[in-house]
């Protein structure tokens, strides 16, 4: 297992951004802008790198090998069943209990623009088949975050990658009088645990169709919470959400099918976190692309097996600005 002394942090900057990196889960710990006035993170991160050593909220963090929920923590792939450990009992969420983001990754720094993060998971690591070997590039440039990720594979084997920072561009208290546009006019109902009930269910104008653009809580009025899987056109020109508050938008570009949005009702503090925060619920967003939730387990759904001939991929950027005046 890590310990404290195995982790090391980095921090990426520009005139505009500073962001603050760590080789164990390739966690996101901190992004302070100028933009902000007075400047503050607009990631919620804990003050103490060892604190994510627990990081039971995945705080910052690239999920995976299989981002989301598994049903019953079980799927077959090739004739093969693969039944895995459930950390969200009967199910498995976002890798279980010895997930990538408590992983100590390898990590090279290039300059102050870049870091790349590299892990090697051995066959049946997490209960999954076959060796994989990750490589995640973080850079910024401006205002902009780009996290590059890839996998090569030595057979066919599911990957799903997310990253899961929890945004609030206010740097602390309540998101409900965040802006919400996503663009998507779908997302896939689910069960009471999280886990799709199969076709995706058109928004029509419904509370939880935030096309046009407004308010966490004019989507959520009983603040019962958000933690959907919206259904994305990728590689779109234009943004597939953007997020403002407090005077900054973000905006994030992905190529992803799917974008889990998550108001983080169940966030609750775990560890001292960085000053001014309070990690209570709905303190946060996690805005999170990637395949669809329990694909191995819905063949209508895009697959997320790769093979050695067509690894896996996603590139992701977030992008900051100030918000126009309206």
């Amino acid at each position: 297992m890590p310990g404290a002394a195995d982790i090391r942090s980095f921090t990426l900057e520009t005139a505009q951004s500073a962001v603050t990196l760590l080789n164990l889960g390739c966690v996101t710990q901190s992004w302070v802008s100028s933009l902000a006035s007075p400047e503050r993170s607009i990631v919620l991160g804990y003050r103490d790198p060892a604190a994510y050593l627990t990081n039971p909220q995945f705080l910052g963090a690239i999920v995976g090998r299989v981002a989301n929920r598994i049903a019953n923590a079980r799927f077959e792939l090739d004739g093969v069943g693969y039944h895995l450990g459930a950390n969200a009992p009967p199910h498995i969420l976002h890798g279980g209990h010895d997930g990538l983001h408590q992983r100590i990754w390898d990590a090279d720094a290039d300059g102050s623009r870049a870091v790349q993060l590299r892990l090697q998971s051995p066959d049946g690591d997490q209960g999954f088949a076959g060796a994989v070997d990750f490589t995640v590039e973080i850079s910024l440039s401006g205002n902009s975050l780009t996290y590059q990720m890839s996998a090569q594979v030595d057979r066919p084997t599911p990957i799903n990658l997310a990253q899961h920072s929890y945004y609030n561009l206010a740097g602390s208290g309540p998101i409900k009088h965040h802006r919400l546009h996503v663009a998507a006019d779908a997302i896939l109902n689910t069960d009471a645990a999280g886990i799709p009930l199969g076709p995706m269910h058109s928004l029509n104008g419904q509370p939880l169709d935030f096309r046009t653009g407004k308010t966490i809580q004019a989507g959520d009025p009983q603040s019962h919470g958000i933690d959907h899987n919206y259904c994305l056109t990728p590689d779109t020109p234009a943004p597939q959400a953007r997020l403002s508050a407090a005077g900054l938008t973000l905006s994030l570009y992905t190529d992803q099918p799917g974008l889990q949005v998550y108001t983080a009702s169940n966030l609750s503090p775990v560890a001292p976190p960085l000053h001014g925060q309070n990690h209570r619920a709905f303190t946060g967003i996690c805005l999170e692309p990637q395949g669809y939730p329990d694909a191995l387990n819905q063949p209508s759904y895009p697959t997320i097996v790769v093979t050695p001939d067509r690894p896996y991929s996603q590139r992701l950027t977030i992008a900051l600005d100030q918000e126009p005046l309206t």
